[in-house]
């Protein structure tokens, strides 16, 4: 039997919350001594310490950001032990630095995968974006107001818009957005970085999240997609041109970009690690016998979702890796 056709058929998110439980644990190091790049710096190592062992023949499509800028997890370097499956990558080793130096919530690190070539990847930096969970999914409409998505997602979940409540980005230019939310009568969370936990929260009715709404960026808008893909909510999304060049770019501004645009296929795998305690997961927390953590696995295929928590000890771990803990 060919062992490629096979392969994808191996719950690869199962192997994927190893990396995010390591990348998580080292940027934990770092919550509260506002080293957002050590923080970071210290997430990266140890993700991509731990990648190179998973067997996969892994291509990055979201990364760090282009190979000058970026030493390792960088976009199209190929990860995993190059046995099959052939996968896209999707990385956010710490997906909120800033969160995790100043001791905030609700600080991630994920990864997401599909099968070669169903990634998208993004022309523009930023992108405006639309989240809601399984409940609500196919009910609502990016180019709609916010009113209107609003009350269609009240609808869905049988409750009043005065009861709905919108996460979005605490950022000068969602000041309309955030008035027209509150016009609505709805409830607003806002946040001060992490879109990516943000968008998940809203598959979750005890996160309190209900939908997300703005312009965040786009690398954390394709693996927000793998995760609600998985869990079956719904991301849509539109390009934002942010600089000169973008705007010149001639890119179509207008088309909306659906969840199976931006991860298509259905076999994709997602794995979070809480590195601080959030509405989503708990942080990496320390005792006497080591650290504990709380992840979320995911896949698409047969929409599993999966709570792990880990017990990990820390001179074991350091006993069989690179990685001083």
């Amino acid at each position: 039997m060919n062992s490629e056709r096979t392969a994808p058929d191996r719950n690869l998110a199962l192997e994927l919350v190893r990396v995010t439980e390591a990348a998580a644990m080292a940027a934990s190091r770092f919550m509260g001594r506002g080293d957002k790049d050590g923080a970071d710096g210290a997430a990266v190592d140890a993700m991509r310490v731990v990648l190179s062992t998973v067997p996969m023949d892994g291509y990055v499509v979201i990364g760090e950001g282009e190979k000058d800028e970026a030493p390792m997890l960088y976009n199209g370097e190929q990860i995993g032990d190059g046995t099959p499956p052939k996968t896209d990558i999707a990385v956010d080793p710490l997906e909120g630095t800033t969160l995790t130096a100043l001791g905030w919530g609700n600080a991630l690190s994920v990864i997401a995968a599909s099968e070669r070539g169903t990634m998208f990847t993004p022309p523009t930096f930023y992108m405006d974006k639309l989240a809601v969970g399984p409940a609500a999914a196919g009910q609502v409409d990016i180019t709609a107001s916010p009113a209107e998505n609003l009350h269609a997602v009240a609808k869905a979940l049988g409750k009043s818009v005065r009861n709905v409540t919108a996460v979005i980005l605490d950022r000068p230019r969602h000041a309309e957005l955030i008035a027209e939310v509150r016009e609505a009568g709805a409830r607003i969370r806002l946040i001060p970085h992490g879109d990516v936990a943000g968008g998940i929260s809203t598959a979750f009715e005890e996160s309190g999240a209900d939908i997300l709404l703005g312009i965040g960026g786009s690398p954390e808008c394709v693996i927000t997609a793998a995760a609600l893909k998985c869990i079956g909510g719904e991301l849509q999304a539109r390009m934002y041109a942010n600089t000169d060049d973008e705007k010149a770019a001639g890119h179509d501004l207008d088309r909306v970009l659906f969840t199976d645009d931006l991860v298509a296929g259905d076999n994709c795998f997602f794995a979070a690690t809480g590195v601080t305690d959030g509405e989503l997961l708990k942080g990496v927390h320390y005792d006497s016998r080591g650290a504990l953590t709380d992840s979320l696995v995911m896949r698409s295929r047969s929409g599993t979702v999966r709570h792990v928590q880990g017990r990990h000890r820390l001179a074991k771990l350091a006993e069989y890796s690179l990685l001083e803990y």
